[in-house]
């Protein structure tokens, strides 16, 4: 795969899979309307939601193009990486697009004031661990075996280090 059909790829994919998730299916439960609440009394959450939406927006494009330009492919399990990605923000984290899809949503239920959101976050969260655990890390070990298995250990799944790791 070349580099400008990973782009395309990935920006297709971008859009239908956390377009969906954090972007469809939020507007679908919410319409995106503030729950009538006691306004003073949330706005330290709402500034929360929003600081986790500027957060994570550009965490989220970031990994995206990572799958392009470093990895030469996309997220898409059916038009997967040639290279291991573990450069930009996998450096700290390796499971970046799914952190940052899941702090959308729940930027968004803090910033609405919209309770479904928060288990719609949740429920997302634990499909993605489920992703993670029972699909991906069995893939990516046995696709990329070493490479892949010192990068697991060096770089947590969930929680981002302090300084990015440096492969040797």
């Amino acid at each position: 795969m070349q580099r400008t059909a990973a782009a395309a790829g990935s920006a297709v994919f971008f859009v239908l899979a956390p377009g969906t998730i954090a972007g469809l299916i939020p507007w679908g439960l919410t319409g995106w309307h503030p729950h009538h609440t006691q306004a003073s009394a949330w706005i330290p959450f709402r500034v929360l939601g929003a600081a986790l939406i500027a957060a994570a927006l550009p965490v989220l494009a970031a990994a995206f193009v990572r799958f392009a330009k470093e990895g030469i492919g996309t997220p898409a399990p059916i038009a997967p990486t040639g290279h291991l990605v573990v450069g930009g923000p996998y450096r700290y984290v390796r499971n970046p697009i799914y952190l940052a899809v899941t702090a959308l949503i729940a930027g968004q239920a803090l910033l609405l004031a919209q309770p479904a959101l928060l288990w719609w976050a949740a429920m997302v969260a634990l499909i993605f661990a489920a992703a993670v655990y029972g699909y991906e890390q069995p893939t990516l070990s046995e696709r990329f075996g070493t490479e892949y298995d010192q990068y697991r250990h060096a770089v947590p799944g969930w929680w981002p280090r302090r300084r990015p790791w440096q492969p040797r």
